[in-house]
């Protein structure tokens, strides 16, 4: 996903989308399968000697289960996605490298088939992050007395 500088109009942003090949995402280093386009949406623009990069980009990828081994499938979406980078002297900027890393961030570290309906292997969660159930961030804390 490249940009060419040039198409940047001065003090405005350009808006970009569309869908490319999700290949060059690396993502089966991380145990996942693209099954889908990586599709963005994006708004470009350059300020003080840099490019920023603001919107949404998401890639659709098939990962297995730790729990049963069950192909699951999961959307990835990277929204808000922003990005500053400095300008090299060339004329375009590539801006696969920031979405991958985005994308891989995103990735599940050890997914479940469970998050929406029972695992077949039947083995239940250990632990659930606060956040998961609807507890608030701030709950331990306010219990604390001073």
């Amino acid at each position: 996903m490249k940009v060419h500088i040039r198409q940047i109009p001065q003090g405005e942003t350009l808006h970009i989308e569309g869908e490319e090949e999700a290949a060059p995402l690396d993502l089966q280093e991380a145990g996942a399968t693209p099954i889908s386009p990586l599709s963005y949406s994006l708004d470009v623009g350059l300020s003080e000697g840099g490019l920023f990069a603001t919107g949404r980009v998401s890639v659709r990828v098939r990962m297995q289960c730790v729990a049963c081994l069950n192909d699951l499938e999961l959307d990835i979406v990277a929204d808000p996605f922003s990005l500053q980078t400095e300008l090299t002297g060339h004329e375009q900027i590539d801006l696969t490298p920031f979405v991958r890393e985005d994308i891989h961030l995103l990735l599940p570290p050890h997914p479940r088939c469970d998050s929406g309906a029972a695992c077949p292997a039947g083995a239940p969660r250990t632990s659930q992050h606060p956040l998961e159930t609807g507890a608030s961030a701030w709950e331990a804390l306010d219990k604390l007395k001073n």
